[in-house]
């Protein structure tokens, strides 16, 4: 599974593919974004929006000038370049990615922003390559869903955090269940749905790595067409699924 999203979005890099879709044709009915708008925020480079995020978690993230800042799953830097107008000068951003096409991306858009205090690094975040409490803040968009050991990941972010540190996550969760066969299919992985866990069972990882004053800053529904539920279920199902069941993109904050 690793392997395919790094695929999928080595793809995405490369500009042989232009989303993050839930189909396996990006231009057909089922496609579905999750990106909000960065128009008029600080920071914001549009080289290095590809649409991949699931909300703005630099918004909320409460990222102030000096500040050491950490984004997991960088993809081509967006995000740390927005940070990078909130810490100033005498801050720090990293950026973290496992695709080497978005590495290597995200350093020819910093290269020609010229930031000296933004670095990229090639890691899995489940292995951050940086000190115990050597961040401030850590940020994430719509990444963690990508990864199967979530309880690692908040490990890692717990690790690397100073004290009174915190982090502010845009993430994909689900309520009630989603249909074995979506939880089982890849496409619908990599397109950050099937490998959304239960909200409970997310904020159930986040405390017990450690975390406390957990907030949901802000929280949307994600709908799902019938179109594309059609592969997976009959009407009842829809209908079931419909009611019971909900995909939501969610920014939560907690401090360590």
């Amino acid at each position: 599974m690793k392997k395919l999203v790094k695929q999928k979005y080595g793809k995405i890099a490369k500009n042989t593919e232009s989303c993050c879709c839930i189909s396996n044709n990006c231009c057909d009915s089922n496609f579905i974004t999750f990106s909000d708008s960065y128009l008029n925020i600080n920071g914001y480079l549009k080289e290095a929006d590809l649409g991949l995020g699931c909300g703005l978690p630099t918004e909320f993230a409460n990222i102030k000038n000096g500040d050491t800042v950490v984004d997991l799953g960088c993809g081509t830097g967006n995000d740390c370049f927005i940070a990078r107008s909130k810490v100033g000068k005498n801050g720090t951003v990293y950026g973290i990615d496992f695709t080497p096409q978005m590495i290597e991306r995200a350093k020819m858009n910093n290269q020609k922003l010229g930031y000296k205090n933004v670095t990229f690094l090639l890691s899995d975040i489940e292995e951050i390559p940086l000190p115990d409490k050597s961040t401030d803040v850590v940020i994430s968009n719509c990444v963690l869903n990508l990864v199967r050991d979530k309880r690692k990941v908040f490990s890692e972010i717990f690790r690397i955090l100073k004290e009174n540190g915190h982090f502010c996550i845009s993430d994909i969760v689900t309520t009630g269940k989603l249909p074995k066969k979506l939880q089982k299919d890849a496409e619908l992985y990599i397109g950050c749905i099937a490998g959304a866990i239960q909200f409970e069972r997310y904020i159930k990882i986040i405390k017990e790595s450690g975390f406390k004053n957990i907030s949901v800053k802000q929280a949307k529904k994600i709908p799902i067409p019938n179109s594309l539920l059609k592969k997976y279920l009959n009407n009842e199902g829809i209908k079931k699924f419909n009611d019971e069941s909900k995909i939501l993109s969610i920014t939560i904050y907690a401090e360590k």
